[in-house]
């Protein structure tokens, strides 16, 4: 394995000496993951954590975005004195493969020099977490004090637990699911549809030069309706309605006409728009496909109680009464799975108005429940 190469412009990116094999049967060569650390490893290795991001997140969990600017997206839990204490912990982010900060993912050069575009193979969740099994090897850490991820962070700290339980000690799972729905699946096909329907994905061939360039050109407009329509999902009717209502945006009347009259429809606008200045369309098609086939009942034989037979570590599972994206009854399903496991958990629903995004936000019972299981 080679060692973790310090790259000026996206941070440490470790080059994985081996191709990876892949659940597709494929194995992708000259695999790139790029990272970022928090705090000091101890004298006995004994003090990491690996935070696992989301869809659309990246490894800059607390430290400001390079291309954006903006603060890290988990801050306010991220760094020293807070929940996850980085005077106390060694934390270890990586964007995982697929994505395009850095690590590898249809931006990146293929051997022909030019981008992968749709020739990258189709990744799963545990291909993502062999990669980050790649790194910690890397890192020299042999045990993580624990795994922690909300939504498709949290699909990857349960393919931790279940495909190397022996490598970590306690797993915290947040707004997240053992497998995708079909509705999660439907949703998930809309943003694919318009980022294919768009002119400019060109099958996929899109970048302005042999490397790959994602934001230069490209389908942003579907991207824009990709992420738009996948935000919704994010939310609470209970939070939209608090935060815009029916309010119209700038005017004082309708225009009877398709501009943004409502403040809704200002704000998913923005936040569509704003999405293609940091993201690559291919790696969400990507991304999205590798969620849509995660099963870990299915990847163990069916049973879900199986797939946690190899680990000892103890479990966190923390939902919110607003999230219809992953609602409570998926994280309850798992709980009973590890309970018929025989394996401590521990399982709260915490109230939030936030939707499914209450992981990222202002809930201090979340802090609260985070610090208490990792310290």
């Amino acid at each position: 394995m080679a060692a973790p190469a310090p790259n000026p412009a996206a941070g440490p990116v470790l080059k994985l000496a081996e191709p990876l094999p892949l659940d597709s049967g494929r194995s992708l060569a000259d695999v790139e993951v790029a990272y970022e650390t928090y705090g000091t490893l101890n004298a006995e290795r004994s003090n990491a954590i690996l935070i696992c991001h989301a869809l659309t997140g990246d490894q800059h969990v607390a430290s400001p975005h390079p291309i954006t600017g903006k603060p890290g997206w988990w801050i306010r839990m991220v760094g020293p004195g807070l929940p996850i204490d980085t005077d106390r912990f060694f934390v270890i982010c990586a964007n995982v493969i697929g994505s395009c900060m850095g690590s590898s993912g249809p931006a990146s050069a293929a051997e022909d020099g030019k981008a992968y575009a749709m020739r990258f193979p189709v990744i799963t969740i545990r291909d993502m977490v062999r990669a980050q099994v790649a790194l910690v090897d890397a890192l020299g850490i042999e045990t993580l004090h624990a795994v922690v991820g909300g939504s498709m962070g949290g699909m990857q700290v349960l393919s931790w637990a279940a495909n190397f339980g022996e490598r970590l000690n306690a797993a915290l799972v947040i707004a997240s699911t053992a497998r995708h729905s079909a509705q999660n699946i439907a949703f998930h096909e809309v943003g694919r549809q318009a980022i294919m329907a768009d002119p400019a994905w060109n099958g996929g061939d899109y970048y302005a030069d042999d490397v790959g360039d994602p934001r230069k050109v490209g389908p942003e407009s579907g991207l824009a309706v990709a992420r738009m329509a996948a935000h919704i999902t994010y939310l609470s009717e209970q939070g939209l309605t608090e935060k815009f209502g029916r309010r119209l945006q700038d005017r004082d009347a309708k225009t009877f006409g398709f501009d943004a009259d409502f403040q809704v429809e200002s704000y998913l606008r923005y936040q569509g728009l704003a999405f293609t200045d940091r993201f690559d369309a291919n790696s969400y098609l990507y991304i999205t496909r590798a969620m849509d086939y995660f099963d870990l009942a299915e990847e163990h034989g069916g049973k879900l109680a199986d797939a946690f037979a190899g680990t000892k570590a103890r479990f966190c599972l923390v939902s919110f009464d607003t999230d219809w994206l992953y609602p409570t009854s998926e994280s309850r399903t798992i709980a009973h799975a590890l309970n018929a496991s025989g394996l401590p958990v521990s399982f709260v629903e915490l109230s939030a108005p936030y939707g499914h995004d209450s992981f990222l936000l202002d809930v201090p019972e979340l802090d609260q429940v985070v610090k208490g299981f990792l310290q």
